[in-house]
């Protein structure tokens, strides 16, 4: 893969979470009843992150939660006979709650779809956003984020790499082209 651009810095990254934190809360006229969930595995540090804007300025705790979709997908056959299952923790009861799920990259919606039927398995909660860093397009399901970080027009072969501090060392999202074989 050739590296191409550079869409998100450290404080372009932090001014959309910001942005996205203020949204959701203005979406749910304030913070009763909402929950967050991020979706392995970058979802989950921008869930946290978007929590302690809402704490900051709200000056009240919204509960975190951590999703794992793997059973959920439907490529499950084309990615191993024995994938890679990590922790689902949900810490309070999803029904009747409005629950904002958090993702890094909306591209097909396929993750997002995946995401709500692991969920509701969970629990029937009030309301379901989607809130998403980058939206890159390219969608297969009739999917759409409620919050968007940054939308990014893309083609089929380009990648888009969000790294952050907690998983990768750095915050930033890159914009990469497969090569032609």
């Amino acid at each position: 893969m050739r590296f191409k651009a550079e869409l998100m810095n450290q404080e372009e990254m932090r001014r959309a979470l910001y942005r996205i934190a203020h949204e959701i809360v203005e979406a749910n006229k304030g913070t009763e009843g909402l929950a967050l969930v991020g979706i392995h595995t970058r979802g989950i540090p921008l869930a946290h992150r978007i929590a302690r804007f809402i704490a900051e300025f709200e000056g009240k705790e919204v509960p975190v939660g951590v999703l794992d979709i793997t059973l959920y997908r439907d490529d499950l056959t084309e990615i191993g006979y024995r994938p890679q299952v990590r922790e689902t923790r949900i810490p309070f009861d999803l029904t009747g709650k409005a629950i904002v799920l958090v993702d890094d990259v909306l591209y097909t919606g396929r993750t997002a779809r995946a995401a709500l039927d692991a969920l509701m398995d969970l629990g029937r909660p009030r309301r379901i956003y989607l809130a998403v860093l980058v939206d890159r397009g390219h969608r297969e399901l009739p999917i759409r984020a409620d919050f968007v970080g940054k939308n990014v027009p893309t083609s089929r072969n380009e990648v888009v790499k969000v790294k952050v501090v907690e998983v990768d060392g750095e915050d930033r999202v890159e914009l990469w082209e497969r090569e032609e074989a």
